[in-house]
């Protein structure tokens, strides 16, 4: 079977390539990004395709595929709103996705933005990078074996990041909508408003529900306690990026770690060096930098989320061709 994988990134060839021994499918992996009726057309003579994050199959480019024939939609990613799944059932296409791959990758990141923060790497850096080799009042710090972090979704990923904070000598306070056990060794389970009002460190890896709306409001930032960091490596859509810059600029928060931002396409993954961002809220915390982290939703870029992303993608596929369903369904 003919296969084309969106978004593959030089670094991320070898494993398609290796993983696909095992498969033998007709791959043809490019860098490009289904986001246009021209890079939909790059389908034609493929029956399945491979997406990633920012790809999106909307109502104009599932039309496109239809026309040319494709009939297997698969994305190699947990988050699926970047596929309309219901208009793409519609179209008799079979669509799948990936339910999990390694918790560390994006728990690594979140605890790696919030240790930057909290011990100013970033703000240091930048001052000898210039020969300033002064040590100032921005540099002194609080140890995290001394600090709470609160983590808001304890699934895989939360738990993870949990567990490496824990391990850090945190003191963990968790919130879940869907209280955990088992846990208690790694984390305290608390209601939310308290875990806002007691953590120096919060991080979110909560899912995006359209339904919820954002969960990171600016009633939310009120309730944290002054002087906070706050890292979401989980969904922009889960974020009020006005009510985040407020609350830098009041001070109320010291700093932000970001892996995702809302409409993140619009600058994520392109080079605008020497250009100026349109979007003015972008804009703006492109110019708090060190007191706010911006990475281009890198989270799960590591050699173990992304040979388990390419896995799951080709057993995906080879579970519909064998059987004609697949357990790993986007349901609408």
């Amino acid at each position: 079977m003919k296969v084309l994988a969106y978004g593959v990134r030089e670094v991320e060839l070898p494993i398609f390539e290796q993983v696909n021994k095992k498969f033998g499918y007709e791959l043809t992996c490019i860098p490009e990004y289904l986001n246009s009726e021209e890079t939909a057309r790059k389908a034609e003579g493929f029956k399945a395709v491979i997406l990633r994050g920012n790809c999106w199959a909307n109502k104009e480019t599932l039309d496109i595929y239809k026309e040319l024939g494709v009939e297997y939609v698969l994305t190699r990613t947990v988050g699926v709103n970047h596929i309309d799944a219901e208009y793409a059932k519609s179209l008799g296409m079979k669509l799948g996705y990936v339910p999990f791959y390694s918790p560390n990758a994006i728990s690594e990141l979140a605890v790696t933005l919030a240790m930057t923060l909290l011990r100013n790497v970033a703000y240091t850096a930048a001052k000898t990078s210039q020969q300033d080799f002064t040590v100032d009042t921005q540099m002194f710090a609080k140890e995290i074996r001394n600090c709470t972090v609160g983590v808001v979704g304890i699934g895989r990923i939360g738990l993870t990041t949990a567990t490496l904070f824990k391990g850090l000598g945190a003191n963990v306070l968790a919130y879940d909508a869907f209280p955990k056990e088992g846990v208690d060794h790694i984390c305290t389970q608390v209601p939310l408003d308290e875990l806002l009002a007691k953590s120096d460190v919060i991080s979110i890896h909560a899912p995006y529900i359209p339904a919820n709306g954002k969960v990171i409001t600016k009633e939310f930032i009120s309730k944290m306690k002054p002087g906070a960091i706050l890292v979401n490596t989980a969904r922009g859509e889960l974020q009020d990026i006005d009510a985040i810059i407020e609350a830098l600029e009041s001070g109320h928060l010291r700093g932000v770690g970001l892996d995702v931002l809302e409409g993140e396409s619009e600058v994520f993954f392109k080079d605008l060096r020497g250009q100026e961002i349109k979007n003015p809220a972008i804009r703006k915390l492109v110019e708090l930098y060190p007191r706010v982290l911006l990475t281009p939703h890198m989270g799960s870029y590591t050699d173990e989320a992304v040979l388990n992303m390419v896995e799951t993608s080709f057993e995906n596929l080879k579970e519909y061709v064998e059987t004609g369903s697949c357990k790993n369904d986007i349901q609408c």
